[in-house]
């Protein structure tokens, strides 16, 4: 079994990493969950809990949120355990684990800027991480495909779980570039969310809202301008 939070602490601890997730998708994972915009709310409850609980509470608090502002009679809120695993299910957890990591190494590769010598660092920097074998192959490979917004997508078997999605790729990164708003508008677009309830998450994670696009972003299709993953 894959130990996510060992994958979050390992790049969350290594200062050298730190350093070099600030240029981009370097900082995947925890790497980014602990500096991206939103990470006040998380910092401190991704240490104590872990990375997958952290984002759970965030998208669960959210919802409630979402689901209390709704006119009329609201719909029930998804059960806590449907954003986070019961703690006895280490499949569950691996699984949304691995689905959220993934979805922040995305949502970081979104501005296209990482080049072929940042790439070398990065994957010489990921071999001196304590992960085993099997981990470390793993985040490899996460981060050597091309970026694809369906894949992400189509891990969003439940709407708790698409909620999850877009709050790991949210705090992955700053969205402070265009294209990386623009692959946050299109994410929400493709899972299907409420706007209100992507407001609820950006409100939950300290983050202001997205500005409304000039053109209105497109479900079918997402390509970083400039992209060499």
């Amino acid at each position: 079994m894959f130990n996510i939070d060992q994958i979050v602490k390992a790049l969350q601890t290594d200062p050298n990493t730190q350093r070099t997730a600030m240029t981009g998708a370097a900082g995947l994972a925890a790497g980014m969950l602990l500096s991206g915009g939103g990470l006040g709310k998380l910092t401190g409850n991704a240490v104590k809990i872990g990375a997958v609980a952290a984002v759970g509470g965030l998208a669960y608090k959210a919802w409630q949120s979402y689901q209390q502002n709704q006119s009329g009679a609201p719909a029930p809120v998804p059960a806590q355990d449907a954003f986070i695993p019961a703690p006895g299910d280490a499949q569950g957890q691996e699984e949304l684990g691995k689905t959220l990591v993934r979805a922040m190494i995305a949502a970081a590769k979104a501005d296209g800027k990482i080049d072929g010598d940042e790439k070398e660092a990065i994957f010489a920097k990921l071999e001196s991480m304590t992960l085993s074998s099997a981990e470390k192959a793993w985040v490899f490979d996460e981060l050597s495909s091309p970026l694809d917004i369906n894949a992400v997508v189509a891990r969003a078997d439940t709407p708790a779980h698409a909620a999850e999605i877009y709050a790991a790729s949210l705090v992955a990164i700053t969205a402070d570039t265009a294209s990386e708003r623009a692959y946050l508008d299109v994410l929400a677009s493709k899972l299907k969310l409420d706007p209100a309830l992507v407001a609820e998450i950006h409100k939950a994670a300290g983050e202001k809202p997205l500005e409304p696009s000039p053109v209105a972003a497109s479900p079918f299709a997402y390509t970083p301008s400039g992209s060499n993953l």
